[in-house]
């Protein structure tokens, strides 16, 4: 995402032209290619062929998922220090109280609307698009994976 566009809940969400459409595209292709090929001529080759695109695919989505769930780590640890500095005495207590997935929305709010939503995220327990759409005052997140 480029620096010089403004972040907000509507283009928060970040893809990678090449990685997400074209490598999974192409993944996805030739594991059909695969399949159509073995259906119509079953043999130990065409089983051998549909593993390449098969583990290409299991690849690409585990590194996917190895990648976010390490950002997701940072994030918790991110948030968890920075409510401790922006909260007050009565809710810091209550941090820990917080899912991951809660304390990823909560990242995009300023410092002087976390208070708020971090006390109807404990009390009422939105989900994290909720959380991310009640944002006012977004900041934005550009060095996310």
């Amino acid at each position: 995402m480029s620096d010089t566009k403004r972040q907000v809940y509507a283009n928060h969400r970040r893809y990678i032209v090449r990685f997400h459409f074209v490598l999974f595209a192409i993944i996805v292709v030739n594991l059909v290619w695969a399949i159509v090929t073995l259906a119509k001529s079953f043999s130990l080759a065409g089983i051998h062929t549909l593993l390449g695109p098969t583990a290409l695919l299991l690849l690409f989505l585990s590194t996917r998922s190895f990648a976010t769930a390490n950002q997701d780590r940072i994030i918790r640890l991110e948030m968890r220090l920075r409510l401790q500095q922006v909260l007050p005495p009565d809710l810091r207590g209550r941090i820990n109280e917080l899912p991951t997935s809660q304390l990823i929305a909560l990242r995009f709010a300023s410092d002087a609307e976390m208070p708020a939503l971090v006390r109807r995220a404990l009390d009422e327990r939105p989900e994290p698009d909720a959380i991310k759409r009640a944002i006012t005052q977004w900041q934005p997140d550009v060095h996310r994976v």
